[in-house]
């Protein structure tokens, strides 16, 4: 498979080169008028890079360009990479699916559920079962996020530290610990929320393997696949390849530069987030999909079995349902309407639903500052996206993406 850069021509894997233009000169306006600093998309096809541009700036300000080897935040895309390292476990035969996280994490012995009452006095029963190692990594263990702003469970987080980062000083034990003493927003395995559950399945790893979460990556993940560039923060050597931060901002009619935010990710942090906390490039990511699409295995290296990637990209959730069935209406990193959940990824069960021409069984998530990818199996396809605008709700980016890739494939 490519190392860098494109290596074949898009025709020789049914992608029509004119059509693929549409892409860039959609997402060049979103350059153009401001909406975006500058993006970048590689897309694969049969294990080739058939596609790869990069539009606008890294870094505004700087009047830094969009490289190749431009370095970006990617948030929850850290998601995938903790999940193919819990189940790398798993087929050690570290744990059961089904087994109570409370084994390794004793916190959670006996954790308890928010019923009602305001953030300050919360009312709460016990749990009816256990949370399970499979709950976390279906988002279904009754955990939230602070920046949710739509539960008082969600309030509580804030009140404690915790909204898009942790108290000062806490590490990632500390993090799960305080964790722990907040009410669950509901019944382990009664509904699904996007959650801290990834982080705790982060902590999970730490302790099944006896190494921290940053050298169980690189000597697992990283260093195996060639991902030289993803990591928990960007050493200063690479900062000038890092790309600037944006958010949206009342008062604002664009994008501002997000400077303590983004600032973040130029030290070591105090905890490693399984669930939000790395950078990586798009070829580095790129190499972790084509891992994916080939059934675990890259350049001769194997993660994981073929069969256990097949199981990880079902749709988990009871009864097989969607996320509008089984899910809070809230922020998330996709669409609800005919998308499933797997063991980490959000999983295409509808396209119909899902009002994107994708195909059935399409995996994917995306990052908090808009970066995205997915996997096709069926078309042999993977696609990785990034950028750097927060919130990822405010441009249809994600669809749009799709929507111009999959027509431009002819075959």
């Amino acid at each position: 498979m490519a190392d860098f850069g494109i290596d074949i021509d898009p025709g020789e894997v049914g992608l029509d080169a004119g059509r693929l233009r549409r892409l860039d000169t959609h997402f060049s306006r979103y350059v153009d008028d401001g909406r975006l600093a500058g993006w970048q998309v590689m897309v694969s096809r049969h294990g080739k890079v058939a596609h790869l541009t990069s539009y606008g700036l890294a870094d505004k300000e700087a009047g830094r360009a969009v490289e190749t080897d431009t370095v970006w935040r990617i948030y929850s895309m850290t998601k995938p990479i903790t999940s193919v390292a819990a189940m790398m476990l798993w087929e050690e035969g570290a744990f059961e699916l089904s087994d109570p996280v409370s084994r390794w994490l004793p916190e959670f012995a006996a954790p308890r559920v928010y019923v009602g009452g305001p953030a300050s006095k919360p009312v709460t029963v016990p749990a009816l079962e256990p949370i399970r190692v499979w709950h976390l990594l279906t988002h279904t263990a009754g955990l939230t996020y602070g920046f949710h702003r739509v539960h008082v469970t969600d309030e509580i987080h804030r009140l404690r530290g915790y909204e898009l980062g942790a108290p000062e000083g806490f590490d990632l034990a500390a993090c799960v610990r305080g964790w722990a003493e907040i009410p669950l927003t509901f019944q382990p395995g009664a509904e699904w929320n996007y959650s801290v559950a990834t982080d705790v399945l982060g902590r999970l790893v730490e302790v099944l393997s006896g190494q921290s979460l940053d050298t169980f990556f690189a000597e697992r993940i990283f260093g195996p696949l060639g991902m030289k560039d993803t990591a928990f923060w960007c050493p200063e050597d690479r900062q000038h390849r890092l790309a600037a931060l944006y958010a949206m901002s009342p008062g604002h009619t664009g994008p501002v530069r997000a400077e303590a935010t983004g600032k973040r990710y130029t030290q070591p942090p105090t905890w490693l987030s399984g669930g939000g906390g790395l950078v990586s490039t798009t070829r580095d990511y790129t190499r972790f999909t084509w891992m994916l699409l080939n059934g675990g295995e890259l350049g001769g290296t194997r993660l994981l079995s073929p069969r256990t990637v097949e199981y990880m990209t079902r749709n988990h959730l009871p009864g097989g349902v969607d996320l509008t069935a089984f899910g809070r209406p809230l922020f998330a990193e996709t669409r609800f309407d005919g998308v499933g959940f797997g063991l980490g990824f959000g999983v295409v069960i509808d396209p119909v639903a899902y009002r994107t021409l994708v195909s059935e069984g399409e995996y994917h998530w995306g990052g908090m500052a808009s970066t995205s990818f997915w996997v096709d199996p069926a078309e042999d396809l993977t696609v990785v996206f990034m950028t750097q605008l927060l919130p990822s709700s405010t441009y249809p980016l994600r669809s749009q993406l799709r929507q111009l890739v999959y027509q431009a494939i002819v075959d």
